[in-house]
C-alpha cells in the first residue's frame, strides 16, 4: 500500500507528460541538470577553500608559535623597564602624602 508499484509509476508519468508536455520535459530535465553540476562545482570550490584555509590557518599557528619565544622575551625586559618606571612614580607620588600625614 505504502510503495509505488510501476503502475503508479507509468500513471505519474503520464500524468506529467499531459501536464507539461513532451517537448518541455526534456528541457526541464535538461535544466536541473546542468544546475545539478553547477551545485555540484560549487560544493568541490568550498570544499578546496576549506582545504586552504585550514592549512594557511596551521601555517600561521606554526609561525606564530615559532616568533612567540623571541617577542616574549624582549616584553619582558620592556614590561620591566615599565615596572620599574611605575614603581618609582609610585613613590615620588607617596612622599608628599607621607609629608602631609606628618605635619597634621
Amino acid at each position: 500500500m505504502g510503495s509505488l508499484s510501476p503502475w503508479h509509476l507509468a500513471i505519474l508519468l503520464a500524468v506529467l507528460i499531459l501536464m507539461f508536455g513532451a517537448k518541455k520535459l526534456p528541457d526541464a530535465a535538461r535544466g536541473l541538470g546542468r544546475s545539478l553540476k553547477i551545485l555540484k562545482a560549487e560544493t568541490k570550490g568550498l570544499r578546496e577553500d576549506e582545504e586552504d584555509t585550514s592549512s594557511r590557518s596551521s601555517d600561521t599557528v606554526s609561525q606564530d608559535t615559532r616568533q612567540l619565544p623571541n617577542s616574549s622575551t624582549t616584553a619582558s625586559a620592556s614590561d620591566n623597564q615599565k615596572v620599574d618606571d611605575l614603581q618609582r612614580q609610585l613613590d615620588e607620588l607617596k612622599q608628599p602624602d607621607q609629608t602631609h600625614k606628618n605635619a597634621s
